[in-house]
């Protein structure tokens, strides 16, 4: 077994709460990638266990601060509780969907778990995720409260080059033949590509927000672009939205939101276009045309600091033309999942696009993902979605 001595510095860092210890913060040791090691202070003192990356700056996720060692037994009851969590807010229903492992923030560095009805994909991002790989979905299965009638792997995230992994896509069990259909709360029901979609197949971490965003106008018009499945200008229609645009550039999501507006009876109130989402909101803006929601709900601008700059003018740019199709009185829903953009810095776009845009804009709510995707306190990384309810006069 391998042992970690932190230098002064990554131990001060650990002890203000933060779970990543940077290669650089470690001042002495050795490890097999991947093992799980005992973490020393500098004077020797056992701070704990963490999972060991020979290849990431991020050297060491902590799993705990005890001193024992994790085993089986605590693996099972760190699962379990995720699960649990998730029996308590009502997210369990057979049709429905959500996130039932979140990696760092629940203290499964590495790992991440989607469920679509009874079908799990998973997602491995480090090096000891690789390794107990086989291990993690052994236990997960033990503590699941339903039969999973297929577990697949979707590890084809880029942060897998950082830690020196290939992508890979894999059956584990069971079959899945096409789409998986899912059924939410209120009538929305949509389908799910596992195997190509984006993430795991859909967008969970925004489904509380939707819910707030169809209730804002409920008889009113609405805008949805960057719409992927459509599920925003969906959950409107289904709270009585007299007509839903969903502007979408990719060919198979369109066919998608027209399937899944069929699905949830929708379809004559919600139509969509396939554009250049930036594009067509300038056009728009110059038609001056009136919406009485905007959802402007972009991929991320910046996938890292260096790409910062370039995002900051895209998020004024963006919400500015997406303020001028605002009603006096509608609303705009302006999201960022940019891990590089912090929340105040958001708000601060968003403030620099209502000057420039020359609309009073009131913010009436500021949200993040929902809780399925819970946040990490002294793990500010894992609070990465910034939604934004802004009331334009």
């Amino acid at each position: 077994m391998g042992k970690m001595t932190l230098s002064g510095k990554g131990r001060r860092w650990l002890l203000n709460g933060h779970p990543w210890i940077y290669a650089d913060d470690v001042a002495d040791g050795e490890g097999t990638p991947g093992e799980l090691v005992p973490v020393h202070a500098p004077q020797g003192e056992l701070l704990g266990w963490a999972l060991f990356s020979a290849e990431s700056k991020i050297a060491l996720r902590m799993v705990t601060r005890e001193e024992q060692q994790p085993n089986r037994e605590f693996w099972l009851g760190r699962m379990q509780r995720a699960i649990q969590a998730r029996i308590n807010l009502g997210m369990l229903e057979p049709e429905g969907a959500c996130r039932l492992i979140s990696g760092d923030a629940e203290g499964v560095p590495g790992l991440i778990v989607d469920r679509y009805g009874a079908t799990l994909v998973l997602q491995i991002g480090t090096q000891a995720a690789e390794r107990m790989r086989d291990f993690f979905v052994e236990v997960l299965l033990e503590v699941l409260p339903f039969e999973a009638a297929a577990v697949l792997e979707r590890s084809d995230l880029s942060v897998r080059r950082l830690e020196g992994l290939e992508p890979r896509v894999e059956l584990l069990s069971g079959a899945i033949d096409g789409p998986i259909q899912v059924q939410e709360s209120g009538g929305l029901i949509y389908q799910v590509d596992v195997r190509e979609g984006h993430k795991t197949g859909a967008y969970l971490d925004m489904s509380e927000n939707r819910v707030r965003a169809a209730a804002l106008r409920p008889t009113g018009r609405v805008l949805d672009t960057f719409a992927y499945d459509g599920l925003f200008g969906i959950r409107a229609a289904l709270a009585g939205a007299e007509e839903v645009l969903c502007l979408e550039q990719n060919a198979a999501a369109c066919e998608r939101i027209r399937v899944n507006s069929e699905l949830s009876g929708v379809a004559d109130r919600v139509k969509v276009e396939r554009v250049d989402c930036m594009k067509d909101l300038r056009s728009r803006a110059e038609a001056k045309e009136v919406w009485d929601t905007i959802i402007v709900d972009p991929p991320a601008f910046a996938r890292n600091k260096r790409e910062k700059r370039g995002a900051e003018r895209g998020y004024v740019e963006l919400n500015r033309r997406a303020m001028l199709l605002a009603a006096k009185g509608g609303h705009l829903v302006s999201a960022s999942c940019s891990h590089a953009i912090y929340a105040s810095e958001f708000l601060g776009h968003l403030a620099s696009a209502a000057r420039v845009s020359r609309r009073d804009t009131m913010l009436e709510a500021f949200t993040g993902a929902s809780p399925d995707h819970p946040v990490r306190l002294g793990l500010p990384e894992s609070d990465y979605l910034k939604c934004a309810f802004l009331r334009v006069t």
